[in-house]
């Protein structure tokens, strides 16, 4: 009931090796769902034998780019014309439209994929609700996802504010608490549609408190977060609050913050700044190795930040000019992204986006 058409369980190959295995150690290897499982992982070899933990990205990395790009003309001139519109239309399909058979979600939400196997979560449904008011904020479709979507995500709220990852409550293992990093998208999403959808904006608003309220108690003393679904094998317990305080700092400077909610923001952002290597990369936390993707979320982060504090100005230029280098150069993309099982992978696309997205915020800010 639960194995997709694809036969890949959440269209991964480590889950459905597992399944695969479990079914065969039990003695039903031969049955209809081990085989259908089988001929996933068959086709999902590459060339070299190996398998990638997560090979198809596809909604989240797109709605990551189309956020990066925003409305400038110029930055969708190389997809030629209509690319937008055709954009719109792929995430718009990507909306699940039926209750889901593995965990229960009501219609609504996107998934990390566009494949069958895919499961409605809070950062894609996020990511998705962004990319709408990028592509077309005004069409009636739009709205009418956009507001379904909003609903969907703000039923996911936990008690405590933050935002888990799949289901509302559970609670019980490592990967389905409330995450800073999600809790930070969601904020960004009912942000971005509160003035286009007035019937919602009293739950609208009371979400958004409850969710800084999370964020407030989340803050470690240091002034940072630590992300869910993102670490750093390079740094104390695998964690990457560079990764998470830039991600928090983003949303909260697109709140035009004052008072608690600045004093906040404006913390998260200095601890970025005091995390910054003197030649002005950024690793996922204080002296671990800089990468692309960690630096170009940071100097994002700290180029919103400038707009309340701008004293974090020469941070952010000095991390887009280490990113600028970086990213001439061609640097390989780095495994900052963080699977269950403490399975890590890197993302092509990453490097690529973050980058975009800071370049594009200082571009803005500075001229």
């Amino acid at each position: 009931r639960i194995q997709p058409s694809s036969g890949g369980f959440l269209e991964a190959a480590p889950l459905t090796s597992f399944v695969a295995m479990s079914l065969a150690g039990a003695g039903r290897g031969d049955s209809p769902v081990a085989r259908r499982a089988e001929e996933f992982l068959v086709a999902g070899q590459r060339e070299d034998g190996s398998w990638a933990i997560d090979s198809n990205l596809a909604m989240w990395v797109t709605t990551l780019a189309v956020n990066a790009l925003g409305t400038e003309p110029a930055a969708w001139a190389a997809g030629g014309p209509g690319a937008r519109a055709r954009t719109l239309d792929w995430v718009l399909a990507g909306q699940h439209g039926a209750r889901h058979a593995y965990t229960g979600a009501a219609p609504g939400g996107w998934a990390w994929t566009d494949l069958p196997g895919g499961v409605p979560d809070a950062d894609d449904t996020a990511g998705a609700l962004l990319a709408l008011r990028q592509l077309d904020p005004t069409a009636v479709e739009t709205r009418a996802a956009g507001a379904l979507g909003v609903r969907w995500l703000l039923s996911l709220q936990n008690s405590d504010g933050g935002m888990p990852t799949f289901c509302r409550g559970w609670g019980h293992l490592p990967f389905d608490r409330s995450g800073a990093d999600l809790t930070a998208h969601a904020l960004r999403a009912w942000n971005a549609w509160l003035p286009a959808l007035p019937a919602l904006r009293g739950p609208l608003r009371r979400a958004i408190e409850r969710a800084l309220r999370y964020l407030g108690a989340a803050q470690r003393p240091d002034g940072s977060w630590v992300p869910l679904w993102f670490g750093n094998e390079n740094a104390p317990g695998d964690e990457n609050p560079t990764y998470g305080t830039a991600r928090v700092v983003t949303a909260l400077a697109a709140l035009d913050p004052c008072g608690e909610v600045r004093q906040m923001c404006v913390r998260g952002a200095k601890w970025l700044a005091a995390a910054q290597h003197q030649d002005g990369g950024f690793g996922g936390a204080p002296g671990a190795a800089p990468t692309i993707e960690e630096t170009a979320v940071a100097a994002s982060a700290l180029a919103d930040a400038a707009r309340t504090a701008p004293e974090l100005t020469a941070a952010a230029l000095r991390a887009g000019v280490w990113l600028a280098a970086r990213t001439e150069d061609g640097a390989p993309p780095s495994p900052i992204g963080f699977y269950f099982a403490k399975l890590w992978y890197h993302e092509d696309a990453y490097p690529v986006i973050f980058a975009i997205e800071a370049f594009s915020k200082m571009l803005h800010a500075h001229g």
